[in-house]
């Protein structure tokens, strides 16, 4: 009878994991995304086993005139790549850096997905717990 129970019971377990295990797909990433205040978009790419982001549109185009390097403060920030060196890690993706051309600064970062047009983006020092998070939504060119 114990035995019994132990199989249901494993068996039962394993049908609740496969229900609540949610893929994402390792390119679900990869597109355009309007910022979270949308007056920018950020074309995310593959590039090897890489993700990168760079913005190919602004409300209101100006130079990168808050980088910290003085020779790259006449730049234009379209095209600048702000999103650097992530990882596919399970549901997310790591190990990269994000640059927020309004100060100048760069973050370590890590992005979720929050359903099929919409990333959560985190940047933060140190550990994650100090940091912010912006929504990003899913657009076109």
């Amino acid at each position: 009878m114990l035995k019994k129970a132990i199989l249901i019971f494993g068996i039962f377990s394993l049908f609740l994991v496969k229900i609540n295990a949610q893929t994402v797909p390792q390119d679900a990433v990869v597109g355009v995304w309007f910022n979270a205040e949308k007056d920018g978009k950020v074309q995310i790419y593959k590039q090897g086993s890489k993700y990168y982001g760079k913005i190919v549109w602004s409300k209101n185009p100006r130079k990168d005139t808050e980088n910290p390097e003085p020779k790259l403060r006449t730049q234009e920030l379209m095209g600048t790549t702000i999103l650097k060196n992530f990882d596919f890690i399970g549901k997310s993706w790591e190990n990269g850096t994000i640059y927020d051309p309004k100060n100048g600064k760069t973050y370590s970062c890590i992005i979720k997905t929050k359903g099929p047009n919409s990333l959560d983006i985190r940047g933060f020092v140190g550990i994650s717990l100090l940091g912010r998070t912006t929504n990003w939504t899913k657009t076109t060119l």
